[in-house]
């Protein structure tokens, strides 16, 4: 499908310009009539978040339109065994609960810089504010723009660099209009909405198949199973075993998007039990994210790029008006996610880099300046690293997201690891590791996607050497560092107790989890 703005009629137009229009005025409105209350104990919401809304804040903010597109991709191609990337994070979000939340809630710290700051000292934190600068261009603007311009490609048929631009001057002009806003005003609904039509595609699709049974006998047995053969080349077993971790860790331990709601709870038990309930959610994935590229793949086997799944599905399931509802509204989400991250990066390096490192006494006409600078350049940066991963051949978009992701990862993984498990960790080896280390990461990965080393070897396995290696250099680094350490203790809490409650909820998760793998397998 070279283009699928041919296939919307004129009510999907409508929509899509009443959509847009609709948030360009809900940003004016919030932006300079609606009266907003400002509270510095807003950033974590008081610290009143009770289970319920830990889980569905965490689940809401790891399902997006990128997420969507590169999971039906997945499923399209290799069926439900990426959903490895949802149910093994049970793992990760249990010591999430059990290991970081104590120490974290313990510090009582807002973010998670503070935490490796009280940790290690200041130029800790200032490191991790450059990996994190590193992290959003790359991971977040980079990424969203890709997936961004995928979309943009498949709709207009136009090329890939092109598809970019657009994406970046959108996103620009929605911010001048006070869009950005509105679409942050509306995410939540926006990402509900989101996942009813994954659903709705899911059972519409099942029907049109034929039902779970005809879908089983019409795609390849292995498309079923959780763990293959090592002889596989997208996902080998092994390979999923030893590198996934990596990411787990990562994402779900110390990616301050993730982590904040449970830094945001009325106590360690409801931060705890808010865990267990993303877990329980994730469960939801396989079927609400990938089985439509599952799906799409028995009634669309011919697709030039399994990338296309998910919009070739909404485009010939769906009918007329809903079809350009659920467009529009992945454009605004994803155009979203590019602006947010664009702040983002201005945010981190005007507040965590440019005013505690170089001019902490800038006026606020200066930190203004800065910051639109950073965001130019940023922009700038991200279209040439998006158009670089464009260039990166025979991975789909989930491969492509999560081979990214997997040699940013060690680093982080690492210091927060042995930060929180090993007292006599050295400051200076956890700030090798969150510098050299992560320059050593990104050569690898760049190299690797040139095809000039390690052709033949997996990312997972590299993630996971990555991680090893650097683990290595820590404890040797620190054990032969005898100079003395300045910072707080963060590791004792003893004292504090898993409730019972929390106990039923994870032994409960841990059951259903094992049993799903022992089916899919």
């Amino acid at each position: 499908m070279n283009n699928i703005l041919g296939t919307l009629q004129s009510l999907d137009f409508v929509i899509i310009a009443v959509y847009m229009a609709t948030l360009i005025f809900i940003g004016y409105w919030v932006s300079f009539v609606k009266k907003k209350k400002e509270n510095e104990n807003m950033f974590l919401a008081e610290h009143s978040l009770t289970w319920p809304s830990i889980g569905l804040n965490m689940w809401g903010t790891n399902v997006g339109p990128s997420m969507l597109l590169a999971s039906a991709s997945a499923g399209y191609t290799t069926g439900i065994v990426s959903g490895n990337f949802a149910w093994y994070a049970f793992i990760f979000i249990l010591m999430l609960a059990v290991v970081f939340a104590p120490r974290y809630i313990g510090a009582k710290v807002s973010t998670l810089p503070e935490y490796m700051g009280k940790r290690f000292g200041q130029s800790t934190r200032h490191l991790l504010a450059w990996y994190t600068l590193i992290t959003i261009l790359i991971s977040w603007l980079s990424l969203g723009l890709f997936a961004g311009g995928i979309m943009v490609k498949q709709l207009l048929g136009i090329p890939m660099w092109s598809s970019i631009i657009i994406m970046v001057v959108l996103a620009t002009l929605l911010t001048a209009a006070g869009g950005l806003k509105a679409i942050a005003y509306t995410s939540v609904f926006q990402m509900i909405l989101l996942i009813i039509v994954s659903l709705t595609l899911t059972l519409i699709g099942l029907d049109k198949v034929g039902g779970p049974s005809e879908l089983f006998r019409q795609t390849p047995g292995h498309y079923w199973q959780m763990f293959l053969p090592n002889s596989d080349k997208d996902f080998p077993w092994l390979a999923i075993i030893l590198g996934y971790p990596i990411m787990g860790v990562w994402f779900w331990c110390t990616e301050q998007s993730m982590v904040q709601s449970v830094l945001g709870a009325k106590n360690l038990k409801q931060g705890q039990l808010g865990a267990s309930f993303i877990g329980w959610l994730k469960i939801l994935d396989v079927p609400l994210f990938i089985l439509p590229g599952v799906i799409c793949f028995v009634l669309y086997p011919q697709l030039a790029n399994p990338d296309a799944a998910y919009l070739t599905l909404v485009t010939n399931i769906f009918p007329m008006g809903m079809k350009g509802l659920i467009i529009v509204v992945l454009m605004a989400a994803l155009i979203g996610n590019v602006g947010s991250s664009l702040n983002s990066v201005s945010t981190v390096y005007t507040m965590d880099i440019y005013l505690k490192k170089h001019k902490p006494n800038a006026s606020n006409a200066d930190i203004i300046r800065i910051g639109r600078w950073v965001t130019v350049v940023s922009a700038v940066v991200s279209v040439v690293i998006a158009l670089a991963i464009d260039g990166i051949k025979g991975l789909n978009l989930f491969n492509v997201f999560q081979s990214v992701l997997g040699f940013l990862a060690p680093p982080m993984s690492v210091a927060f690891l042995f930060a929180v498990l090993w007292k006599k960790t050295s400051r200076r080896a956890i700030n090798w590791v969150l510098s050299a280390g992560t320059l050593v990461c990104l050569t690898i990965g760049i190299l690797f996607y040139m095809k000039l080393i390690f052709v033949n070897l997996h990312f997972l396995y590299l993630s996971f050497f990555l991680f090893v290696g650097l683990s290595l250099f820590t404890v040797v680094y620190s054990l032969m560092d005898k100079r003395a350490e300045d910072h707080e203790n963060t590791l004792d809490y003893k004292p504090i107790k898993v409730s019972n409650t929390v106990k039923i909820a994870w032994g409960l998760l841990i059951v259903v989890m094992v049993t799903l793998y022992i089916i899919f397998n």
